[in-house]
């Protein structure tokens, strides 16, 4: 089996660093005989710091990077002197990337942005020298602090693609050939189920120099929401994706049930995404005529716009793109409201 490239989650042992100890020391020169406390405090220890990067689209680079151990802090010195801090760990990742707790599942970060930073796995804080424990009852304290430890275990890095249309369809609906005719990508095309295995992304380009990012997702199957074929694997790149393009083929022998089999498993899946802006494409209908049609979109929800295109005739391609660049103006003026 070919070996893919797209990678979209890793499992990854990390430990951030342990924080240096601060030190007991007394202030001692030819000058003075019995000095007050001078131990300085414990650095602290490295971070691990996730980093948006929008030139990756998937987390291959990370595929041998199996143990992420940040440096320990250093401990203190005489002279109230702090030790130097472990050197921070920064991990480039696609925009879209979440980082969980393997054995509890929580999140624990998020990154949407270019050039966004966030501290993952902190660095223990290092301990205070003996020059913080002196008081007017005690000016000669004979303790410090230890640094405290790093955080350590085993962690999940998951990709959900982020673009701003996503494909959705059974197998050979000609998504890969929209994907190829709309944009420059050119995902792999041929005659049989899965061929799509992994998204596919693909720049639109629009009127006046705008764009808009689509993504060509692993075809559906019934069942999927319960893990069947690609199941979860593909479905939770649809989180990310604020309009859906649903790719119903013309020569389907039910549409509505197409459709209608389609939009429960992404309920099942999650709720949530019923709640996204939706457009129904009838791809290959370059051979219908008028009457075929009207007879199909009377079948069809009529509160969610269609249009009847055609890949490889050209037809409706111009139509389409206004579409989905109107209902994305429509998702942002909502989301500003």
């Amino acid at each position: 089996m070919e070996r893919s490239n797209f990678v979209d989650q890793i499992r990854v042992y990390c430990r951030s660093g342990h924080g240096g100890a601060g030190i007991k020391h007394f202030r001692r020169d030819k000058l003075t005989a019995y000095g007050g406390p001078d131990g300085g405090d414990g650095g602290r220890g490295g971070h691990i710091i996730l980093r948006g990067n929008r030139n990756l689209w998937t987390l291959v680079h990370m595929r041998y990077h199996k143990n992420v151990l940040a440096e320990n802090g250093e401990r203190g010195s005489d002279g109230n002197r702090t030790g130097s801090d472990g050197e921070d760990i920064i991990l480039e990742v696609p925009l879209g990337t979440i980082a969980f707790d393997e054995e509890t599942g929580e999140k624990e970060a998020e990154v949407l942005h270019h050039g966004e930073e966030v501290v993952w796995l902190p660095g223990g804080k290092g301990g205070l020298g003996n020059t913080h424990f002196k008081t007017p009852t005690n000016q000669a304290p004979e303790y410090c602090q230890p640094g405290m430890p790093g955080i350590e275990g085993w962690k999940v890095l998951e990709l959900k693609v982020l673009a701003d249309v996503g494909l959705v369809g059974f197998p050979n609906a000609g998504k890969s050939t929209l994907l190829s005719v709309m944009t420059a990508a050119k995902p792999k095309i041929a005659d049989y189920a899965f061929t799509t295995i992994t998204p596919n992304l693909g720049i639109v380009e629009y009127r006046d120099n705008r764009s808009f990012c689509i993504a060509d997702l692993p075809g559906i199957i019934e069942g999927a929401a319960e893990g069947k074929g690609l199941g979860h694997r593909f479905l939770r790149h649809i989180e990310r994706n604020p309009i859906l393009l649903f790719l119903i083929p013309a020569d389907s022998k039910d549409h509505r049930k197409e459709f209608d089999i389609l939009m429960n498993e992404l309920e099942e899946y999650n709720p949530e995404l019923l709640h996204k802006r939706f457009i129904i494409g009838i791809s290959k209908s370059d051979m219908l005529d008028q009457e075929l049609m009207d007879a199909i979109k009377s079948e069809l929800p009529r509160e969610i716009p269609s249009i009847f295109i055609s890949s490889v005739a050209g037809k409706n391609i111009q139509q389409l793109k206004d579409m989905l660049w109107h209902a994305l103006e429509q998702e942002n003026a909502d989301q500003e409201a």
